[in-house]
């Protein structure tokens, strides 16, 4: 279906694959002009080949990591096409371990990509963002606000992300919004779906403690960012919304009294 066409612009990091490709689908289905921002530009030119028909999507090879990659490109698109409208902290890595089992360098890897990376790209996006009274939102994770097993540095950097996004909307939101999801488990890669797959051990555990008894789609997540993107939460700002189907509202204990057959 070919897309009414908005005059906003979005900018979606970590846009190759996953839930970012998703959210750049849906934002390029409800009209914006989407730029795809990572470091491979081969990823990103696939998700917009995928994309909708008619879709204004632009890839746009860039490091979050880097403050001076992502400020150039925050520039450049706001140079580009005269304006820039919502930021979308999307790119992320996490990376199996304990803290006394990860290695240095993972450790190194989700702190740049996880943490710097949404410092530096809101930090580069801010005087764009102010410039329209747009708006950023933060994609965490539930090991924001609950911990993983064996994903330390993980839950580390996401937590930090979930409080980065508080003082953001506290220090900014006269002039923009800053609002996170926190995703539980999402079918966004091979690996996952393969792990959850029908009647595997995991899945059977993992069913067990999401009341919805499936995992996410990415397009459900994606359609959370949108919304939080959107006129429709003008007033909502330093808010978190789980994406997890339910996970977050239990304390964490099996159900006690569900007697399988």
């Amino acid at each position: 279906m070919k897309q009414e066409k908005s005059s906003r612009v979005a900018v979606i990091t970590g846009a190759g694959a996953g839930l970012g490709a998703a959210t750049a689908h849906r934002f390029a289905t409800d009209g914006y002009t989407v730029v795809l921002v990572g470091r491979t530009e081969a990823t990103l030119r696939q998700t917009a080949q995928e994309g909708p028909d008619g879709a204004d999507m632009y890839p746009w090879v860039g490091d979050v990591s880097d403050l001076a990659a992502i400020t150039a490109v925050m520039n450049g698109v706001a140079d580009r096409f005269g304006r820039l409208d919502v930021l979308v902290n999307n790119a992320g890595v996490a990376i199996p371990g304990t803290v006394d089992q990860i290695d240095m360098d993972s450790y190194r890897i989700m702190m740049s990509t996880n943490v710097d990376g949404v410092f530096f790209a809101s930090r580069a996006a801010l005087p764009h963002l102010r410039a329209v009274r747009g708006c950023i939102v933060n994609v965490g994770s539930v090991g924001a606000v609950r911990g993983d097993w064996s994903q330390a540095a993980y839950n580390a950097t996401k937590g930090a992300l979930a409080n980065l996004t508080n003082a953001m909307a506290l220090d900014h939101g006269h002039e923009i919004r800053v609002n996170a999801v926190h995703p539980g488990v999402t079918l966004s890669s091979q690996f996952i779906r393969d792990a959850l797959a029908e009647e595997t051990a995991l899945r059977r555990r993992f069913v067990d403690r999401v009341p919805m008894g499936r995992p996410g789609e990415p397009a459900e997540v994606a359609a959370v960012v949108a919304f939080l993107a959107g006129h429709d939460a003008g007033y909502l700002n330093g808010v978190h919304i789980p994406v997890d189907g339910g996970l977050t509202a239990s304390n964490g204990q099996t159900d006690l009294y569900r007697i399988d057959n």
